[in-house]
């Protein structure tokens, strides 16, 4: 009895009765199939849930200016001017696990357009990455700033929708001239909808502008006057209106020379803080590691100097997306168990009342020489067999399954290979298992008893 022509015993075997056969691994298609629809719409499930989680922030970090003391006074994270443009470069030229970093500087203000006036909950500056970061820069309507508009300082901004709603109304935002603190700034875009965002703050009352326009037009030399007139705005920057003698140094010359027992403030060329986007939030202490390690190169601080900056994470976000991941991969373990143990059970069950059966011609082999191994490798093929089509046409439906729900439903899924390779492991093992008590009862028979069975 060797393989081959024991493969056709069983085939002929299970062909003698196919309606019997078919509903023996009926159980076995329904639990692979919904092993495999279930891991593809739970895999697309995830990524959709990391996508949008990442797009809340979790994927980033700040780098923000550190503290310092004076006259025993600490003014707190923040207080030091210790970042600049330099170091965002620096951060996207030698830490691998950064995507994006940008450059951020904050304002405030009353922001006027006509008779209507409106005061934004976040008006920040920063490069193009900032809107690839936040998920902002595919547009609801207009186009982005550029990195020319960034170099050039220019006076345009891109805004939110509750700023659209609150200023415009009904009227079109795109091309118009906003005021904010005096200097013009002509809408170029107009933000998608986000709502809220976790600590409940409207995320569409927001104006996005270069950060080199809010750095050097409203809070450094573009605090000047600035005139409209036909729909064209102007602006003139002055610095004698500003300073009574331009040969007064006011401020010293910016240098890379790092701030250390007295920082003095780099006027115009200091920045808020870094948004930096790494490629996995789960490894978000080993991205600010290599964070920490180029600005204290940068900024030239010694071994057992304090750092001037801090690196904060979004770790409770990281720990909500890890934990939502985590249940819904034990969910489908479960789920996946409990179908496949019910098809298990439905293989014993056939084989069992097969081996009642064909006691007769078990009997009738094992008195013509065939070992009682040999009887057991026979139904243990067989059982193996019924699982192994029973888990191809599983894998089969459950495609079909996971791709009629993205269509109808428009849900998302992911393809799995590792899925379909496990599912025909499990196929071969189920049949092991399950099949192996009928096999060795059946090996078991004494072949008088079994040819005297009607």
């Amino acid at each position: 009895m060797k393989f081959l022509p024991l493969l056709k015993t069983c085939i002929k075997a299970l062909v003698r009765n196919p309606m019997r056969a078919a509903l023996t691994i009926l159980g076995i298609i329904i639990g692979i199939a919904a092993v495999i629809a279930m891991v593809e719409i739970g895999q697309g499930s995830t990524l959709q849930i990391k996508s949008t989680i990442a797009s809340m922030g979790a994927d980033t970090l700040n780098i923000r200016p550190g503290a310092i003391s004076k006259s025993g006074v600490n003014t707190g994270a923040g207080g030091r001017a210790s970042l600049t443009n330099a170091d965002c470069e620096a951060i996207m030229k030698d830490c691998p696990m950064v995507l994006r970093a940008t450059p951020v500087v904050r304002a405030s203000g009353q922001v006027i357009y006509g008779n209507k006036n409106w005061s934004p909950e976040t008006v920040e500056g920063g490069s193009v990455e900032y809107l690839k970061i936040k998920s902002w820069y595919d547009m609801e309507r207009g186009q982005p700033f550029s990195d020319e508009d960034v170099e050039q300082a220019r006076r345009v901004c891109v805004i939110g929708q509750t700023v659209a709603k609150e200023l415009f109304g009904d009227e079109d935002p795109l091309g118009k001239d906003i005021r904010i603190k005096n200097v013009m700034f002509k809408v170029i875009g107009i933000l998608k909808k986000k709502g809220a965002n976790m600590m409940g703050r409207d995320q569409d009352d927001s104006i996005i502008l270069p950060w080199t326009s809010i750095r050097y037009r409203l809070q450094g030399l573009g605090g000047g006057s600035a005139s409209a007139s036909s729909g064209k705005s102007t602006a003139t920057f002055n610095r004698a209106d500003k300073y009574t003698s331009s040969s007064v140094a006011y401020y010293t010359e910016t240098t890379d020379q790092p701030y250390t027992d007295s920082p003095h403030p780099r006027r115009f060329n200091n920045i808020d803080f870094i948004m930096a986007q790494i490629a996995d939030p789960e490894r978000s202490s080993e991205a600010i590691d290599q964070i920490t390690e180029v600005i204290r190169a940068k900024h030239s601080l010694k071994d057992g100097q304090l750092d001037d900056f801090r690196v904060w994470d979004m770790a409770e976000m990281s720990r909500a997306m890890s934990s939502t991941t985590e249940v819904m991969t034990n969910l489908l373990m479960i789920v996946a168990m409990i179908s496949l143990v019910v098809g298990g059970v439905g293989i014993m069950n056939i084989m069992l009342v097969s081996v009642t059966e064909r006691t007769k011609e078990i009997g009738l082999r094992m008195a013509v020489g065939a070992r009682p191994q040999d009887i057991m490798r026979q139904f243990l093929l067989e059982a193996v067999l019924l699982c192994v089509v029973g888990g191809a046409l599983g894998i089969l439906l459950g495609k079909a399954i996971s791709t009629l729900v993205s269509r109808t439903m428009n849900w998302a899924t992911a393809s799995s290979p590792e899925a379909m390779v496990l599912a025909v492991g499990v196929s071969v093992l189920i049949g092991l298992v399950f099949g192996w008590y009928p096999s060795w009862k059946a090996s078991k028979m004494d072949p008088i008893d079994a040819l005297r069975h009607e």
